[in-house]
């Protein structure tokens, strides 16, 4: 135990004099706890990982040009130096011996505060120190993991504190569907406290429908209470949208959250006193964090005060042609987006956009043409059906296929939904099941893939994704789905409109409606484009990434936010007959379990060749797809809807 805490105090004092020796913008860090992971289990050769928490202290210049892009940055307290200071939450997974490890520092941007790359490459995880690593892939495989505060609203343990705008008053706003007539508690608001609940400024505004015009709500009906909580005279209408707004002061300065994991990462990578170090650098983001991750490379933060490259490579997963509201005034990172989540540009080569006549990629810009990643993106079918997924690899109108750069790889997952509905499948709010098809069994492939094009320059496998010009991507008034009993067809969705970009002139284009174009199924309503994993290539259900919401919350014109649809198969020919199904039968398609393991099987081998899946995962694929085949095959397999 005294070595322990000898340990420890080493570790801080030398954090200590950190700027002394290497006069990095990481101030100080300070470690509170250290302790080993999931009790001194051992991952494969590494051996034991520690787990070390505590906080990171940085000052920032706002003389620096790579500083100058943070909105309201010359509004916020400056030190006696004239330097703005902050902190961040600090958690760092690391080899007991650094020299087993892989050289690799693997930043899992923290979505809403809590991990995503545990989750994706080794879930599911834990709250509880023997499940916090999952099932140990990425620390078996020699990662160091760091985790970062960049969120000012987060809700998980992982925050940061930023600085506020002083002086600054204004609306801030958020939107919401309800699902009830109960009040609501405006959750992507829950950074600001209403400045005058009762103020007449303060404005509650409906839709009926997605597109339809907004109607002012008598400032008399409705009522905020100090929790950011609105209630309605009358109550809500379920499926309509919503919008309130009010008076606010001080917004943060949110966009110090690029700057937070920006040094954080160039401290791990380039000082020689950090409490860890890495070779090379790899940031991974999720859903949220995967948009935040387009924006930070857009926003020129790849590349460190001292332009120095900061990640070697990048993978914003299931982000779609979306961004994330942080560096902006009244930032709502929280916001789930769905209408407006895609703004200009929207793909990493530089487009001239039709709308405002700009010029710009998220790659190919003034600000981040210096020090490119490597990077992987990787879509499900939600990010093209709420995302502008397609228009990462389309020109701005939809209308041609555009070439990705050379240091950019995209994969599409055919049928997969966004959020990962549960197995056994169950309805929840939408008109069928949830989607349970789980693409993250692929990721760990992928990651391989981006580890080896970082460290040793092998070429990754070939993107692969949906296109125009072969038919693979088509309008969704031309996806040729299924006529299926209870299922709408996705033909009718709203395309949505642009988010604003204030970089731009019009901002961007704010409002102008997007293409919506989808990845073309096949006769069983299953992608034909993209990787086709098992449970797409040897089928016994229809997987969609879009779901409509139920009538018993309203809003029928609208998918349930980022969820996908399961329908299975009948058993027999007698049943699809009875039940007026398109589809073969799932004794139409297989002789028996063993010959649909088998197939399952051999579908997964060209995957496995290709470096699109690992060999050693291919035992639990078809471990699922045999759970799979039992749920579906068993007597009177209908799916009660959960109450």
């Amino acid at each position: 135990m005294r070595r322990l805490l000898s340990q420890v105090a080493q570790s801080v004092i030398v954090l200590l004099v950190l700027p002394a020796l290497a006069g990095a913008e990481v101030a100080r860090v300070e470690i509170t706890s250290r302790r080993d992971v999931a009790n001194g289990r051992t991952f494969g050769a590494v051996g034991v990982y520690e787990r070390l928490a505590g906080k990171i202290y940085f000052t920032i210049d706002p003389a620096n040009r790579r500083n100058q892009v943070i909105v309201d940055f010359d509004k916020a307290p400056r030190n006696a130096a004239g330097k703005v200071e902050m902190s961040a939450d600090l958690v760092i997974f690391r080899p007991r011996d650094p020299a087993r490890g892989n050289g690799i520092a693997l930043f899992d941007i923290v979505n809403r505060g809590n991990t995503v790359a545990f989750n994706v490459f080794s879930g599911p995880v834990t709250n509880t120190p023997d499940g916090e690593a999952g099932d140990g892939f990425l620390l078996a495989r020699g990662y160091t993991v760091v985790q970062v505060g960049w969120e000012f609203d987060a809700r998980g343990a992982v925050r940061i504190d930023v600085p506020n705008a002083v002086g600054v008053t204004g609306l801030v706003r958020a939107r919401f569907t309800p699902n009830s007539r109960e009040p609501v508690t405006a959750g992507d608001l829950v950074g600001y406290t209403p400045g005058d609940p009762g103020s007449a400024q303060n404005t509650l505004r409906v839709r009926r429908r997605l597109g339809a015009e907004w109607t002012t709500i008598p400032r008399e009906k409705w009522t905020l209470a100090a929790n950011n909580t609105v209630t309605l005279e009358g109550g809500f209408e379920p499926g309509h949208t919503y919008e309130v707004a009010y008076v606010a002061t001080n917004p943060p300065v949110a966009g110090l959250g690029f700057a937070a994991v920006r040094d954080a990462a160039s401290w791990v990578r380039y000082a020689p006193d950090a409490t860890v170090s890495a070779k090379y650098t790899i940031a991974f983001g999720s859903s949220q964090t995967g948009r935040w991750l387009r924006d930070f490379v857009y926003e020129g933060f790849n590349a460190d005060e001292r332009n120095r490259r900061v990640f070697d490579g990048v993978m914003p997963h299931i982000g779609g042609g979306g961004a994330v509201l942080l560096n902006e005034r009244w930032s709502t990172p929280t916001s789930l987006l769905m209408e407006t989540a895609t703004r200009f540009p929207f793909s990493d080569r530089k487009q001239r956009d039709p709308v405002t006549g700009a010029e710009e990629g998220l790659l190919e810009n003034p600000r981040a043409a210096e020090h490119q990643p490597k990077v992987f993106h990787t879509l499900s079918d939600t990010e093209y059906w709420e995302r502008g997924g397609a228009l990462v690899h389309t020109t701005p109108d939809g209308s041609r296929d555009v070439a990705l750069p050379d240091n950019v790889r995209l994969y599409h997952f055919a049928s997969a939904p966004h959020n990962i509905g549960q197995f056994p499948p169950a309805v929840a709010n939408g008109e069928v099941a949830n989607n349970p098809f789980d693409l993250r069994i692929a990721m760990r492939a992928l990651l391989v893939a981006m580890e080896r094009w970082v460290r040793d320059g092998t070429v990754p496998p070939p993107s692969r994704y949906p296109r125009l010009q072969d038919g693979t991507l088509v309008r969704a008034a031309d996806v040729a789905f299924p006529a299926l009993r209870g299922v709408t067809s996705p033909r009718t969705a709203y395309p949505g409109v642009r988010g604003a970009n204030a970089r731009l002139p019009r901002e961007g284009g704010a409002g102008a409606p997007l293409p919506l174009l989808v990845p073309q199924v096949d006769r069983d309503g299953n992608g034909r484009g993209g990787i086709r994993l098992p449970d797409v290539a040897v089928p016994l259900a229809t997987h969609t990434g879009w779901i409509f919401r139920h009538a018993k919350i309203g809003g029928t014109e609208q998918f349930v936010p980022l969820n996908g649809s399961y329908v299975p198969f009948a058993r027999t020919k007698g049943e699809r007959a009875q039940a007026g199904d398109p589809r073969p039968s799932i004794e139409e398609r297989y002789q028996s379990r063993e010959h649909y393991l088998k197939l399952v099987e051999e579908a997964a081998a060209p995957l496995v060749r290709e470096g699109y899946l690992l060999a050693e995962d291919v035992a639990r694929i078809v471990r699922r797809a045999g759970d799979h085949w039992d749920f579906v095959t068993r007597p009177a397999t209908t799916t009660a809807r959960a109450e």
